[in-house]
């Protein structure tokens, strides 16, 4: 990624920060390595670290870091004409197609994204790309490849297929060796899949164990596409770290995840999306599919919220895709806080909290040090996690990749 060309000081505005805490009347310095030099009062600050040749941004807002959306399909090609699509184009096509998703992404704040799930490693080629500055958009953990059974939930999306404790070891191995941050597997049915049920089982406990063990031993964790009760609670006592979706869990299985430290990405846009589904052309089948699952699925977040489950935020639409007058990722965030969560959790999910996830402490927080991701809002998002709907301006890594109002206009680039 690019850096900025000289010190930047924002001051004027209350920072929200949930690690740091928060900040009335605050400044924050961003240094020429794109990182977060200080934060607080405006001199104590320039006292702090001796700033000088900084180039100053007076405004009035609040600033929270960029938000971390942890399920996100760049290349997504749902049933229907997505697919027949997607499946019939080049890799360079694809590459092209992911690297627009990436910029419009980073254009409704969010700066992170954990990628569950791509196509001929092109995921790999587009954060190489992000990295060196070459197209704009997110930082990118990804999985690569996600694993699955023969004919199991996400085959026919470019879901690696292997079977048996053996094909699934080498099914892993192959995704770190390709540069994967997290492993992917999918264990039991999904939405998605024509030719099966959300419940439907789909990987045994010896062939979950070698994806695991394996995992673990080279330092990753490994995350599930995982609907029901029981392949969940089976997953979890074999030393599962999350679990995507989870259209149907009870009571006990929730319990299970809290006592165990399990992550949940409910993802509990893709439940009520019926507009999405329906300008996305998906076929009749997996449309009352998904919106059937809704009022399972619904509990099952209020279950965990209640028990104290790790929840992180993750949309599995497109974090851009306009959704109920906002984005995907801002409507998702305002699904949490209505199912129970209070505005600063949900904050933290997709900032913070995610970002412990990843293993990334200098996201997710506007301290000293942390990478200088950040929004601009109007509104306070403390009380209301809808603030983020009056977002005015996206920073990353210093620089300026959105500028509505020209709050930072001497700092903005041209986005392309």
């Amino acid at each position: 990624m690019n850096s900025p060309p000289d010190p930047l000081l924002l001051s004027g505005v209350t920072v929200v920060d949930p690690v740091a805490g928060d900040r009335e009347d605050a400044s924050i310095l961003i240094g020429t390595d794109g990182r977060v030099a200080a934060v607080g009062d405006r001199d104590e600050v320039l006292a702090r670290t001796g700033a000088t040749g900084f180039r100053e941004a007076r405004t009035t807002g609040y600033v929270v870091p960029g938000l971390v959306n942890m399920h996100v399909h760049l290349g997504l090609a749902l049933p229907g004409p997505m697919s027949e699509a997607v499946d019939a184009a080049r890799d360079a096509q694809v590459v092209l197609l992911m690297a627009d998703a990436a910029a419009r992404t980073l254009q409704c704040g969010v700066t992170t994204v954990r990628l569950v799930g791509e196509r001929n490693y092109l995921d790999m080629d587009l954060r190489a790309a992000i990295q060196r500055g070459t197209v704009p958009g997110p930082r990118i953990f990804t999985a690569g490849h996600a694993l699955c059974c023969t004919g199991g939930h996400g085959w026919d999306a470019d879901g690696l297929e292997a079977d048996g404790p053996d094909g699934f070891v080498r099914a892993t191995r192959l995704q770190i060796r390709a540069g994967a941050d997290v492993i992917k597997v999918c264990v039991s049915g999904g939405i998605a899949g024509e030719h099966e049920a959300i419940d439907t089982p789909q990987l045994t406990a010896a062939e979950l164990r070698a994806v695991i063990e394996t995992a673990h031993a080279w330092g990753k964790q490994v995350t599930a596409h995982a609907s029901s009760s029981a392949t969940v609670r089976q997953a979890v006592e074999l030393g599962l770290d999350g679990v995507e979706h989870g259209y149907h869990l009870d009571e006990e299985t929730v319990a299970l995840m809290a006592e165990h430290g399990t992550w949940y990405v409910p993802t509990i846009t893709v439940s009520r999306c019926k507009e999405f589904f329906e300008a996305s052309q998906v076929p009749d089948w997996m449309m009352q599919r998904a919106l059937a699952a809704g009022p399972d699925h619904w509990a099952t977040l209020q279950r965990a919220i209640r028990a104290g489950v790790r929840i992180v935020m993750g949309s599995d639409m497109p974090p851009y895709a306009p959704f109920d007058g906002t984005s995907a990722t801002v409507r998702e965030m305002e699904f949490m806080q209505e199912a129970g969560m209070s505005a600063g959790e949900v904050l933290a999910a997709a900032t913070s909290r995610a970002a412990q996830w990843l293993g990334a402490g200098d996201l997710g927080t506007l301290g000293a040090g942390a990478q200088a991701d950040l929004l601009l809002l109007r509104d306070d998002p403390r009380r209301d996690i809808s603030a983020l709907r009056s977002l005015r301006a996206v920073v990353q890594g210093g620089l300026v990749v959105r500028d509505d109002h020209h709050d930072l206009a001497p700092w903005a680039r041209a986005i392309a």
